[in-house]
């Protein structure tokens, strides 16, 4: 399974760019990683872990701003189409077992 975190964060002031540094991090720390500007990845096994982790957003969400989640399959994101651009991940971001370097 694949959870994605999308937030828009405002970050006008000083304690809302504060705010907006804190979430990111944790996000970072939590294992997440940048798929896009203000959108996180992460690879989960299971259902179970995916309800822990969105317990673990929701303890650490910032104040202000919108953070929305969604978990889907890895055959669901499997099927993402570029539209314009490519794919840049310098992470191996894989489900497999066994990596051939």
């Amino acid at each position: 399974m694949r959870v994605l975190v999308m937030f828009d964060l405002p970050s006008v002031t000083r304690e809302e760019k504060k705010e907006y540094r804190k979430f990111r991090k944790f996000l970072i720390k939590s294992g997440f990683i940048m798929m896009q500007e203000s959108i996180y990845t992460k690879l989960t096994l299971n259902q179970n872990q995916s309800a822990s982790i969105e317990k673990s957003i929701y303890l650490n969400r910032p104040k202000n701003g919108l953070v929305q989640m969604l978990t889907i399959t890895e055959k669901q994101f499997a099927k993402i189409r570029y539209i314009v651009g490519e794919n840049k991940s310098e992470f191996l971001d894989t489900d497999d077992r066994m990596i051939i370097l």
